[in-house]
């Protein structure tokens, strides 16, 4: 105590609340470096969770060091839940977007078009997904889906409409299918044999990559308009 207050005499009251000034400036500073970090929750099936996988070659993570090695500053949230349907996602959308959460990549529709789910309920499940985002101010990146004629051509029109709709509803951006990144010039059923797992449906480690690779300029844009920009 005696040191201290012996300091307090030799350097001054006003040196004092200089000193003072600038390490409040440097707290301020070192907090706002902090907040740059832009959170990212990725809300959406097993394509998000990276089913039949070892972790780090999952969507999520290979999408992470794809950004950390832009040097973006992001830090992405596994929100994928394997079988999840778009009514899924938005019953657990509340809890997703949570406080620390700055934006949301929603990546649902594939188990509704599995299920033959009607497009109507899959556009309203997404569409509350969206309201919610809208209502705590976070910025979404839609990544859509393109169904096969499995059920016929009104229903694959009706289901591909969904995404680009929303997204221009609710000014989104847009990713119009999570599998462009794998089609290419030859289309899905070439990729199948060296991008997917045996069930035909879910990316291998290689089909990832590509897919993130297609996918990561979208989620940079989305890292850029949480930050103010267009």
């Amino acid at each position: 105590m005696g040191h201290a207050f012996g300091l307090f005499r030799s350097t001054g009251y006003g040196a004092l609340r200089a000193i003072g000034n600038l390490l409040l400036v440097l707290m301020l500073c070192a907090g706002a470096a902090r907040a740059e970090t832009v959170t990212i929750a990725a809300l959406g099936d097993s394509l998000t969770q990276g089913y039949g996988l070892p972790q780090p070659d999952g969507f999520v993570p290979q999408l992470q060091r794809w950004l950390d090695a832009r040097e973006a500053d992001a830090a992405l949230v596994n929100a994928g839940v394997s079988g999840d349907t778009t009514a899924g996602g938005l019953s657990r959308v509340d809890w997703t977007l949570a406080p620390e959460v700055d934006a949301m990549i929603v990546a649902l529709g594939g188990n509704d078009f599995l299920r033959g789910i009607d497009p109507a309920v899959s556009r309203e499940n997404l569409r509350g997904i969206l309201e919610a985002a809208e209502a705590a101010d976070v910025d979404v990146l839609l990544i859509g889906l393109r169904a096969s004629n499995n059920y016929g051509p009104d229903y694959k029109a009706e289901f591909d409409a969904i995404y680009p709709e929303l997204a221009a509803e609710f000014d989104t951006l847009l990713v119009p299918s999570f599998f462009d990144g794998l089609t290419g010039e030859d289309g899905m059923e070439a990729a199948r044999g060296r991008y997917m797992q045996p069930d035909g449906i879910h990316p291998n480690a290689e089909g990832v990559a590509r897919i993130v690779e297609e996918i990561g300029p979208s989620v940079l844009d989305l890292i850029t308009r949480v930050r103010g920009g267009v």
